[in-house]
Parts: structure tokens; C-alpha cells; sequence
């Protein structure tokens, strides 16, 4: 059985939460979250999970629409994971993100939900050509930080966890995490949380084989070109777009875990 003493999970955030890079439009994407969910459920048959994360939206459209049906859910665990379409957006305001993100805190911790979150890993290991982005992650860690520590907050924080670096955790366009990837976070978020059993979550993996410095140059080129470029284009027009892109939370309402997701 695994010990901890919640009974109804609530996630809300964008695509990582959602689970993109764990699955796919046809068979549906699974994700940390639902994987939290399946860990927190052992030995707890009543344990109930929602997850309304939509992929694209920026935190300030996380809280207008998910808040207050997270809230209407009456969590006592809730996880907010935001802030990654935000960094690369046109007109990006750190402290108006950063805002938005507190006020989900304030209002879940406010109800009586034990609130969990996670920082953005080190970009600049995981895509060396995207490390530019790099101080404006940091800042933006800090401030979630910041705000998560002024109301008790549980942090996972990937940033200096150096197993992030390892491409074996990352979907092809960097972005997402892959199946393993997603595991790993979940696991390292019930570690956070204080269940027994995950301390081990970031251990590191077997090494891969090496990779030339032409190779490494090559794949940074080519994930560029065929991933990392497309995915900011598609991401920039999404701002020009209204927010009703079509996109619905995958489980809105609480359901109870049952063992056949665990498969």
C-alpha cells in the first residue's frame, strides 16, 4: 500500500501535464500526472483523479479556465505545472506569469489542497542551441519558487536534477518528455510528496554510447530544423488564435483510478 493520506487529485497546466510525449491522438496521452495518479492509487481503490490541462495554454489561461473548476472539485492534492508557452511567446512578461501562478497557489493551498509544482529543467542540457532561453528560465524558476515557498508549496525542482540531460528522458522535439521521462517526473513528484519509495526517482541511467562532436552538431541542427523551429512557429501563431482551439481537458471530472490504467 502506498502511504500518504489523499484521496482526490486534481491537475491543471498545459501540454506537459496533459501528457503529450507519453502517447499519442489516437491512443490518448497518458503523462506524469496520470502516472502520479496511478502511483498514489495503490492500495487506495477510492482514490479519485481529474486532469484538466489543455496543451498551449499560457498560465494566465490555465487559471481563467481551470481554477475554478479545480477548485469546484474540492481537491485535498493538487498539482499546477505552467509556464513553458509562456517563455516562448511573443510579449513575455515574467512577473505577469509568475503572478498567475501564485494566484492558483493561493487559491488551491487556500481551500485546503496540499499544492505541488515543478520547475523547468535546464534547457541549455537538454538543447545546447536553446540555451539563450536560459536566463529567462532561471528567473522564471526563482519567481515560482518564490511564490510557492510564501504559501507552502511542494517544488520538484528539475533544474539542477542532472538526469534531465539525458535525451533518453525527451520526446523528439525536446519540449516533451518521453514515456520514461514522464515516469521519472511522477515519480519524483511523489517523492516531493513525501510517499516512501521514490527517492531513487533521479538516479542516473545506464550510459549511452558516445557521440562524436560532429554527431552531437548534427543532431542539434536537424532537431532544430525538423522540431524545435516548427514547434515556436506553431506556438506563435497559436497567439494570434482565440483561445477556443478545439483542445478539451482529457478528464474533467474526478474518476476513480482503476487498476487497468496501470497497465
Amino acid at each position: 500500500m502506498t502511504s500518504h493520506p489523499y484521496a482526490r487529485y486534481v491537475a491543471v497546466g498545459d501540454s506537459r501535464t496533459e501528457g503529450l510525449g507519453d502517447g499519442d491522438e489516437h491512443r490518448g496521452y497518458r503523462g506524469w500526472a496520470d502516472r502520479l495518479a496511478e502511483l498514489l492509487a495503490v492500495g487506495h481503490p477510492d482514490f479519485s483523479y481529474a486532469n484538466l490541462a489543455v496543451r498551449g495554454r499560457v498560465t494566465e489561461q490555465v487559471k481563467d479556465e481551470q481554477l475554478g473548476p479545480a477548485l469546484a472539485l474540492k481537491p485535498d492534492l493538487a498539482t499546477v505545472v505552467a509556464g513553458v508557452d509562456d517563455l516562448v511567446g511573443p510579449g513575455y512578461d515574467a512577473a505577469r506569469t509568475a503572478r498567475a501562478m501564485e494566484e492558483m497557489f493561493a487559491e488551491l493551498t487556500g481551500a485546503g489542497a496540499c499544492v505541488a509544482t515543478v520547475t523547468i529543467p535546464d534547457i541549455g542540457r537538454i538543447a545546447p542551441l536553446a540555451r539563450r532561453a536560459q536566463p529567462r528560465v532561471m528567473d522564471l524558476n526563482a519567481r515560482i519558487r518564490a511564490a510557492a515557498d510564501r504559501h507552502g508549496v511542494v517544488v520538484l525542482d528539475l533544474f539542477p536534477q542532472r538526469i534531465t540531460a539525458d535525451p533518453r528522458l525527451w520526446s523528439r522535439d525536446r519540449m516533451h518528455a518521453s514515456p520514461l521521462g514522464h515516469a521519472l517526473i511522477a515519480a519524483g513528484v511523489a517523492d516531493a510528496l513525501g510517499v516512501p519509495g521514490y527517492a531513487d526517482w533521479a538516479r542516473p541511467l545506464p550510459p549511452l554510447a558516445p557521440v562524436s562532436a560532429l554527431g552531437g552538431a548534427a543532431q542539434e541542427v536537424r532537431w532544430l530544423a525538423g522540431a524545435a523551429g516548427p514547434w515556436v512557429r506553431r506556438r506563435a501563431r497559436r497567439w494570434r488564435l482565440p483561445r477556443n482551439d478545439g483542445h478539451t481537458a482529457k478528464r474533467p471530472g474526478l474518476d476513480v483510478v482503476t487498476l487497468s490504467e496501470r497497465a
